[in-house]
């Protein structure tokens, strides 16, 4: 069985709640779980105590036994010091998208004309 430790949406429409569970990775993801872990509230400030609650000796066990976190409960690890830091590398981040690239060529092409028949 493919463990899984995630977050389950909980709250009401634009107020999101989130529990950090242990899961098999086939169900859904709100649907069953093993065991609840911890809670997550995206809304509160990012250095409130509450923000990010997790038992941390369940969520080792359950590490122990071979699941695997996902991206954001990873992060949530790191934080809290039972991970280690990952290095995250993605250089096209900043890269402008391809409707950007051909806007950016077509205003200095305009340019280049612009230039030429002022020299002429």
């Amino acid at each position: 069985m493919a463990m899984k430790i995630r977050l389950a949406r909980g709250g009401s429409k634009k107020r999101p709640f989130y529990s950090i569970v242990a899961a098999d990775s086939r169900m859904a993801r709100d649907g069953r779980f093993i065991e609840k872990l911890g809670t997550y509230a995206p809304l509160l400030p990012k250095d409130d105590e509450n923000r990010v609650k997790m038992n941390v000796e369940r969520v080792q066990y359950w590490l122990g036994h071979g699941a695997q976190p996902t991206d954001r409960v990873a992060r949530f690890l790191e934080a809290a010091g039972l991970r280690e830091k990952a290095t995250r590398n993605n250089p096209q981040k900043g890269a402008p998208g391809k409707a950007a690239q051909d806007r950016a060529e077509k205003r200095a092409a305009k340019a280049a004309e612009g230039v030429e028949a002022a020299a002429e």
